[in-house]
């Protein structure tokens, strides 16, 4: 009875050992073969066959991208400031035999190393460029990483920075900064603005007299056109009319003509400077008025003024020693005008 259990459990056991010799390998998957106890062959995607009790998967890859968060550290800055750094990495399997066998685990092999590159860069770095430079630590990691990509048989495609976290107190007075440099930068902002403005109202004045210099200088040169436009046609009229006076002067009787012109202006200019109040005009000869018609004694002719005599004359009358200067004058015909 018990012999006969046995060889049912046997039986089973080998049955058993028999199923499990045939494997199916799902897609983007890998299986590692061991023959007693050496490596084999690797199992892609499909059906395999193994041999029972000689042959069994050792260890099975995935082949896909995988997404690897590694967790929260503690690094410190340049500047001796501590940070919380944490990330992920993006790799995938690339040789199944040296991610097997090349390490005991690739995957947290692959975290430690991210997580001391890391320390490492952000130890060269002060606190302001590691916020800035999350690029370059990512890009360092990676390149880190691709070191051993052959030996651990995987592909580093990126790593990327989650956070980057700082004590309270750091952050407080980074905000205190980020205030005060923001009002700098409004105060630069509204001096420039008044800058500007201070320029463009200046610019505008230049101009403006610029604009009013040029109006008066247009308006003076137009003034002396006109004034030079009419000084030419006065002479240019004035010309004209000595020459028409010349042509009358040789024509027949234009002699007397002028003659005569002369005289009656004679008369009106001594009418004229007789106008004044309580004075008398007298010719010096008018004997020889027809020497100063003919202009030939202008410079002899001259208008004598006598003011009006106080005391017992009359106003515009000549006094007595007037009529007595004026009656033992030689010439008999001399008259007065009052």
């Amino acid at each position: 009875m018990i012999s006969g259990t046995i060889l049912a459990l046997l039986a089973v056991y080998v049955l058993f050992q028999f199923l499990k010799a045939i494997r199916l390998v799902p897609q983007q998957e890998a299986y590692i073969v061991e023959r007693l106890g050496n490596y084999h062959k690797t199992l892609e995607a499909g059906f395999h066959a193994l041999v029972p009790f000689i042959d069994r998967v050792r260890y099975k890859q995935d082949l896909r991208e995988q997404a690897i968060p590694v967790e929260p550290q503690d690094c410190f800055t340049k500047d001796n400031v501590r940070v919380r750094v944490d990330g992920v990495i993006y790799l995938s399997v690339t040789d199944p035999v040296n991610a097997s066998y090349g390490v005991t685990d690739y995957r947290q092999a692959a975290i430690q190393l991210a997580q001391t590159t890391t320390r490492s860069v952000i130890g060269r770095m002060e606190l302001d460029t590691t916020f800035q430079e999350r690029a370059l630590i990512s890009s360092k990691v990676v390149d880190v990483l691709s070191e051993v990509e052959q030996t651990w048989g995987m592909k580093v495609h990126r790593y990327e920075i989650k956070n980057i976290d700082t004590p309270r107190t750091v952050q407080k007075a980074m905000e205190r900064q980020m205030t005060a440099e923001r009002e700098r930068r409004a105060t630069v902002a509204r001096s420039e603005g008044r800058e500007e403005s201070s320029i463009n109202d200046a610019e505008g004045e230049k101009q403006e007299l610029i604009n009013e210099s040029e109006g008066e200088r247009e308006k003076r040169i137009n003034e002396a056109e006109g004034r030079a436009e009419e000084i030419k046609a006065i002479a240019d009229a004035t010309a004209e009319a000595i020459e028409q006076v010349a042509r009358a002067v040789n024509t027949p009787g234009g002699e007397e003509a002028v003659k005569l012109q002369l005289a009656e202006q004679y008369l009106h200019a001594l009418a004229r400077l007789g106008r004044k109040e309580n004075q008398i005009l007298l010719p010096t000869d008018l004997t020889r008025y027809d020497r100063i018609i003919d202009g030939l004694a202008l410079d002899d002719f001259k208008v004598e003024a006598i003011t009006e005599a106080q005391g017992d004359g009359a106003p515009g009358a000549l006094s007595g020693d007037d009529e007595a200067a004026d009656s033992e004058s030689a010439n008999p015909d001399r008259e007065s005008e009052g």
